[in-house]
């Protein structure tokens, strides 16, 4: 199996060699192309309108690794248009804060994997608290164990993964929940704004969201679509079985 691994918080993430070292004990080869700068909330993002700086970088030892100037989404581009090479599967994070609920559309960690599932290629994305990676990257064993065990990758290309900070009391398979940040633009100088945000209190209790199940303890897995079309709207809307109707 080969594998690219990329990221948002940038190259020089402190949890990049820990998850390239794990995905070596599993994959024949690794490459990973990361940001050269943190792209949180860059989302599905690309950059089409200026050159891009791409350099070989020494990250990890055996693994072939590029710093990218320009998005998680562009990463994994590059590493398929670029070098022309095939993966099997792309992996996003460790990310440094958490990716739930409706804010997951803002998250470059996601977009990685939405541009895979784009070119073809199953996708993961992880992430974990802001404060502390290490029980996320000790879980990792255990999470590819439940993979493989459950059959996940032959079932859905596609997921998002968020891990506690605290030793996990299980796993949990949940869908996306509703807003994890509250949202705000503070003035901090004349003409000048910054947004903020901090985790919102949850209103809904459905152990089968995944903010619900994180803050509960557990490992949420969610299946993700790459589409944006909703069939079932589009079956409730059908004339018939004609495609085009007459004004």
């Amino acid at each position: 199996m080969k594998v690219l691994i990329t990221n948002d918080d940038g190259i020089l993430a402190p949890a990049l060699p820990a998850l390239i070292s794990f995905v070596q004990s599993f994959a024949s080869e690794v490459v990973a192309v990361a940001p050269k700068v943190e792209q949180s909330g860059m989302s599905h993002a690309i950059d089409f309108t200026r050159p891009i700086e791409i350099k070989r970088v020494d990250v990890a030892p055996g693994a072939r690794c590029y710093s990218m100037d320009s998005t998680p989404a562009d990463c994994v581009r590059f590493a398929v248009l670029g070098l022309k090479e095939h993966f099997d599967l792309v992996i996003s994070g460790i990310n440094r804060g958490y990716n739930l609920g409706k804010d997951l559309v803002y998250s470059g960690t996601a977009g990685a994997v939405f541009e895979a599932a784009r070119l073809g290629i199953p996708g993961i994305a992880i992430s974990t608290g802001f404060h502390d990676s290490a029980f996320a990257l000790a879980s990792l064993p255990s999470l590819l164990a439940y993979f493989k065990e459950n059959g996940l990758l032959e079932k859905h290309p596609l997921y998002n993964i968020n891990m506690p900070e605290a030793a996990p009391k299980g796993v949990r398979i949940t869908r996306q929940g509703g807003i994890y940040y509250t949202d705000e633009f503070k003035q901090t100088a004349p003409e000048i704004y910054e947004q903020v945000g901090e985790p919102a209190k949850q209103t809904d209790l459905d152990p089968e969201a995944d903010i619900i199940a994180l803050s509960e303890g557990y490992i949420s897995i969610t299946p993700l679509s790459a589409t944006r079309t909703d069939f079932a709207a589009l079956e409730r809307i059908k004339i018939k079985k004609s495609f085009q109707s007459k004004l």
